[in-house]
């Protein structure tokens, strides 16, 4: 039975191999760093999400709790704060910070999500409703997305490279 650092050794001549049969036969392997894709990809998103928030900011009104006061400077606030971490998250130099600032946004803005889910709850509740409407299934379906979402925020910092 081979031994782990015999497995590891192994691995690092197959690569070697596999490198040199490419490049010998003209396919020159191209340098491989972090992927930008998903800083990229999150500073899109939360682009037209945080312009989304100004344009449109009635259903984020919604959102927000009422122990927080008037929602509409809370509700333009995150949508600055989105369109700030997707800026950031563009450029390698300042995607490590954008990357945990879009991680703090996604922690912070979590109790606004529970706080839509529940009054949903409530609205269908009061009205008799039996059946949850478009409104609160979508609240609800909203919250398991959000591991993701921190998950694929702290990601994007990976491609921030090495600082020397």
């Amino acid at each position: 039975m081979p031994r782990p650092l015999q497995l590891v050794i192994a691995a690092r001549v197959v690569r070697r191999l596999r490198r040199s049969r490419s490049d010998a036969a003209g396919q020159a392997s191209a340098p491989r760093g972090p992927s930008h894709l998903p800083a990229l990809s999150l500073a899109a998103t939360l682009a037209a999400t945080g312009a989304l928030h100004l344009a449109k900011p009635g259903p984020y009104d919604r959102l927000i709790p009422k122990a927080l006061g008037r929602p509409r400077p809370w509700t333009i606030g995150s949508g600055v704060a989105e369109l700030v971490c997707a800026a950031s998250l563009v450029h390698p130099a300042t995607r490590r910070v954008g990357s945990l600032a879009t991680a703090g946004l996604v922690v912070t803005v979590f109790p606004g999500n529970i706080t839509a889910a529940l009054r949903a709850r409530r609205s269908r509740i009061r009205s008799g409703a039996e059946r949850p409407g478009t409104r609160e299934i979508v609240a609800w379906a909203r919250l398991p997305f959000q591991l993701p979402l921190l998950a694929w925020a702290l990601a994007a910092g990976r491609s921030a490279g090495k600082r020397r």
